[in-house]
C-alpha cells in the first residue's frame, strides 16, 4: 500500500500553481483499459478511482510519476470547482505540471466517454490551488454520467490569486489542532501520517486531519 509520509510536517501554506496542463481519462482509456484501478490507496475507496469533488471526497487525478505532486495530495481545480487528489500515475504525462482528471465511475462509457474527455479538455493551461482552504465552492456534478457529458459544469473564467486570500468561494485556512474528538491528538487540524491516522470519520489530507 502506498501512503503519504507527512508525520511531523506542518501544513503548507495555500499557494497557486499555474501553467498546469489539464486532461481527462476514465475507465475506457485507463491502464489497464476497462478498469477503474489506480496506483495509490488514499481513502476507503482503496485502489479504485472515483470521488465527487468535495474536500472530504476528492476526485481522482493522475500525474507523472515523480512529479511535484505528493501521493494522495489534494489540490483544488478552479476550472472544475472540484477538489482533486493525486491517486494515480499518468504514463502519457511528460511534464510535472500535468493533471489527468478521472471522469465517470466504474462503468465503461466507451467512445462516448472518451469523446467527452476531449470536450472537457481546455485549450489552454489552467491553475490549481495547493494546500487549499477546505471549504471552497464545489460543483459535485459528475463530468460524465450515464452517457451524458456535462460540459456545462466547467469554469474557464476565474481569478487564481483569489483562492488563497479568502475568495473563490469564501474559503478559510485549515483549523489548528482541535480537541474533544474520540482520539486526542488526532482531531481536525492535527498532524497525521497516513489517511487512517485520524479520529472518527476524519481523514489524513496533506498531512492534516480533515
Amino acid at each position: 500500500m502506498h501512503l503519504p509520509l507527512f508525520a511531523g510536517m506542518a501544513a503548507a501554506a495555500c499557494s497557486v500553481t499555474g501553467n498546469v496542463k489539464t486532461t481527462f481519462y476514465g475507465v475506457p482509456d485507463n491502464d489497464p483499459a476497462g478498469s477503474d484501478a489506480i496506483a495509490y490507496s488514499c481513502s476507503s475507496r482503496g485502489y479504485h478511482a472515483g470521488g465527487t469533488g468535495t474536500y472530504a471526497d476528492p476526485l481522482t487525478f493522475a500525474s507523472k510519476q515523480g512529479s511535484g505532486y505528493a501521493q494522495c495530495e489534494i489540490v483544488y481545480a478552479p476550472y472544475l470547482k472540484k477538489y482533486i487528489r493525486n491517486e494515480d500515475i499518468c504514463a502519457g504525462c511528460n511534464t510535472a505540471q500535468w493533471v489527468d482528471v478521472f471522469t465517470g465511475n466504474s462503468n465503461n462509457g466507451g467512445n462516448a466517454q472518451v469523446n467527452c474527455e476531449n470536450q472537457l479538455t481546455p485549450g489552454g493551461a489552467q491553475s490549481v490551488i495547493r494546500s487549499p482552504p477546505t471549504n471552497l465552492e464545489v460543483d459535485t456534478t459528475p463530468l460524465f454520467s450515464s452517457g451524458t457529458c456535462n460540459t456545462g459544469h466547467i469554469y474557464p473564467s476565474y481569478t487564481p490569486s483569489s483562492y488563497c486570500s479568502g475568495g473563490g468561494g469564501g474559503g478559510t485556512t485549515p483549523p489548528a489542532c482541535q480537541t474533544g474528538c474520540s482520539w486526542e491528538g488526532h482531531c481536525v487540524g492535527c498532524a497525521c501520517a497516513t489517511y487512517d491516522d485520524c479520529a472518527d470519520a476524519y481523514v489524513c489530507t496533506n498531512g492534516v486531519c480533515a
